[in-house]
């Protein structure tokens, strides 16, 4: 009966030590195989076997690109504290699992303290803005004393970036004000030379047309020059001197305005002398109308009467004719 009972026991557990010794490796990934605590092999991706209870997996590496991220905070020549964010892209060497394995104990932290240190070593060298420009410096510097470091250890440093670059909140603040100073002085220039451009074509326009308004009143003035000598040689020809003609010529344009002005609707303009005795002679003249005036109007007044006076001894001799006549018919 006990019999019975252990053989299906011990089946069971040949089965499970012999699919002990069966494992399987991940695609880029390998396997480091120990034989009581010793090495003994490294197994590549696919199904592999190994002795159950003697051998053993000691660990698994990763053969993939990993990337490590790296807050760094230091200060730069310029007194400014900054933090800077490192990406470490890094892989294990396939020809070179056994040193990953084995000499490093934690390669994270081995990357980690050589960013710090060379970090800590670039940036204080620089000011601010040259952090900013000179980035891609500071990732060959760390990229170049991770890859010496590390190619011992049996990584390969790939590619370091750096991602992040973060001065303090007031930094950061004065550093946008300053750029938005320098952006408001560039536009603040940009206006000026737009002003100045106006102004000049403006000036340029004005004096254009001021030269043509010039030359059309030298033409406007050579052409009535022209019509005056034209009109004086035609006086000339009936008998008139040239004296006489001028002034002549200079009375019709004195009418000839006084009426053009008359023409014109709405207008209050008036015409006064301005000689310095204009004032007295323009008194003097109203003076002598008032009394040519009056004299004209007691003349008028004269002679109403006069002709009044006639009319009514017309009148009366003609009613005593009247009378007569019919003193005679009775």
């Amino acid at each position: 009966m006990a019999g019975y009972i252990l053989l299906p026991l011990l089946g069971l557990i040949v089965l499970v030590i012999i699919f002990s010794g069966v494992f399987t490796v991940k695609q880029q990934s390998a396997a480091i195989l120990e034989r009581f605590g010793r090495f003994l092999s490294i197994k590549n991706s696919g199904l592999h076997f190994k002795i159950p209870i003697i051998d053993r997996i000691a660990g698994r590496i990763n053969l993939k690109v990993q990337q490590l991220d790296v807050l760094v905070e230091t200060k730069t020549k310029d007194n400014v504290f900054v933090k800077l964010k490192i990406s470490v892209q890094f892989q294990v060497v396939k020809s070179n699992v056994y040193d990953a394995f084995y000499k490093l104990e934690s390669p994270h932290d081995q990357i980690t303290a050589y960013v710090f240190d060379v970090v800590r070593a670039e940036v204080p060298k620089m000011k601010l803005d040259d952090v900013f420009e000179r980035k891609d410096d500071i990732a060959v510097a760390v990229n170049r004393e991770l890859n010496q470091a590390m190619q011992d250890y049996g990584y390969d440093i790939i590619k370091t970036l750096v991602t992040d670059i973060d001065p303090d909140v007031q930094v950061k603040a004065a550093m946008n004000r300053i750029n938005a100073a320098e952006r408001e002085k560039v536009a603040a220039e940009f206006v000026a030379e737009a002003d100045r451009i106006k102004i000049v074509a403006k000036a340029r326009a004005e004096a254009e047309s001021k030269r043509l308004q010039g030359q059309g009143i030298a033409d406007q003035r050579r052409e009535i020059a022209r019509g005056l000598e034209e009109s004086v040689d035609v006086l000339n020809n009936v008998g008139i001197n040239s004296q006489e003609a001028s002034a002549l010529i200079v009375v019709t344009q004195h009418y000839d305005t006084l009426q053009a002005i008359g023409e014109q609707t709405n207008s209050n303009l008036i015409l006064l002398p301005n000689s310095p005795q204009a004032g007295s002679e323009m008194l003097n003249n109203m003076v002598a109308s008032f009394t040519a005036s009056n004299q004209i109007g007691e003349a008028m007044k004269e002679k109403n009467k006069e002709n009044l006076k006639k009319s009514t001894d017309t009148d009366t001799i003609y009613r005593e004719t009247e009378d007569d006549e019919e003193d005679n018919r009775s």
